[in-house]
């Protein structure tokens, strides 16, 4: 490591805050843990970003411009294997894109394709994990408390992603794995709602948060809907058109995100 004292001198405070500002960044998106995090990688870019842009990451448009490359990094998962690069690469090209240069080419390479949903099954996955973070993002509100999820409810209420229709429901009625256990069917939950939930039908389980925790069934719609599914099918308990319905919302969501069309 050919690193002199001087330089490290003249560059630790910036570089130290260019960290923290990542991690800023990061709770923004709501990626709130390590454990969810989708690309240990993809910080070291994201933090020498914000060395050189200095305060102008906090203007909007610079701000915008970031995070939809972020996003395009996670959900089209650049980031995995051999890195070195891309991160030089983006490092150059993203400090030019907000200063009005072409688009980086981590945002043109960046696709997800439709199918992909269908095998985002567990964290192993980055994009599995940009999705958890995503929904969070976008206002998603605990079945029980009907809370938005921020960093204070993320570890005060335990949340985590949950099965919507359970897992042992789904097989007793049949339902392919493949389906049940993908990221189409999960959510973010806290811990006191996914053990109401349980091993029940979701008509079973919505009547129970309405009578024993007296939630209003057109309050509990409402939070359902920040959830991005559809009400009248998981009521139900019609998986099929549930399953559908939220992979084509999941599909716009992700479209927004990465300011492209999914293929």
């Amino acid at each position: 490591m050919q690193l002199k004292l001087a330089d490290y001198r003249d560059w630790a405070d910036r570089v130290t805050e260019g960290f923290i500002q990542a991690a800023q960044f990061l709770h923004e998106q709501h990626v709130f843990s390590a454990r969810d995090l989708p690309y240990g990688t993809q910080l070291i870019p994201l933090a020498a970003i914000f060395v050189e842009l200095g305060r102008e990451a906090h203007n909007v448009h610079v701000r915008d411009r970031i995070a939809r490359w972020y996003w395009c990094g996670v959900l089209g998962e650049l980031y995995g294997g051999a890195t070195e690069t891309r991160i030089a690469r983006d490092l150059v090209e993203v400090i030019e894109w907000v200063h009005g240069g072409a688009e980086p080419t981590t945002v043109r390479d960046a696709n997800f394709a439709a199918d992909r949903l269908l095998t985002l099954r567990t964290r192993n996955s980055a994009a599995y994990k940009g999705l958890h973070a995503l929904l969070m993002r976008e206002g998603v509100r605990d079945f029980l408390s009907g809370v938005p999820i921020d960093i204070q409810t993320y570890y005060g209420e335990s949340i985590d992603i949950h099965h919507i229709f359970p897992r042992d429901y789904c097989e007793r009625q049949g339902i392919e794995k493949t389906k049940y256990d993908s990221i189409i069917n999960k959510t973010p939950l806290s811990y006191k709602t996914n053990r109401i939930i349980g091993h029940d039908a979701p008509s079973v389980y919505l009547r129970k948060l309405e009578e024993k925790r007296d939630i209003p069934a057109t309050k509990l719609d409402e939070i359902l809907q920040t959830h991005v599914m559809d009400v009248a099918s998981i009521r139900a308990n019609d998986f099929e058109q549930f399953f559908e319905k939220r992979r084509l919302a999941l599909l716009g969501m992700i479209e927004r995100v990465m300011g492209k069309k999914v293929e």
